[in-house]
């Protein structure tokens, strides 16, 4: 069985030393920016039947939230909007935790695919037009315990 969470539990997230970063956690992501550090609460889809479901038929999701699709190895994948409502953000990732593209503002209820274009182990989908506001962009780094050989490691 998966492993789906959801930011309910990020009180748990315990904070180091001041001046020190929080903990990787399951619960949360974060995305290096040029304006800094974004990070958001994360429900996880690891297994088939929760990446199938993803978040089809969801009519609301905070503006710091997503869902997390994580791979066992990076390949290339697609997406698509069949039954979601909501506007997305489709972030592919690496295995080094690179956001290597980004399907921005994904039209509701479309069953066009969207490919990667690059080798995915995660992705990361966001409400539409938060990647572009938070500045996320190609090559940024990601950081959470699921990337497989992450360029930035969690403490």
């Amino acid at each position: 069985m998966g492993k789906r969470r959801n930011g309910a539990t990020l009180g748990l997230t315990a904070l180091l030393v001041a001046g020190q970063a929080i903990a990787c956690t399951d619960e949360q992501i974060d995305i290096r920016t040029g304006a800094g550090v974004s990070t958001y609460s994360i429900e996880i889809a690891d297994d088939a039947a929760e990446r199938a479901q993803g978040l089809m038929f969801r009519e609301t999701m905070p503006r710091d939230h997503g869902m997390y699709f994580v791979y066992p190895t990076g390949r290339p994948v697609a997406f698509w909007m069949k039954n979601t409502p909501l506007p997305l953000d489709i972030i592919y990732i690496n295995e080094r935790g690179i956001v290597c593209s980004i399907a921005a503002d994904t039209t509701p209820y479309s069953e066009e695919a969207l490919p990667s274009g690059c080798a995915a182990q995660t992705v990361l989908e966001l409400n539409g037009g938060e990647a572009k506001a938070a500045g996320i962009r190609v090559g940024a780094p990601v950081r959470h315990p699921a990337v497989a050989r992450p360029a930035w490691k969690c403490e």
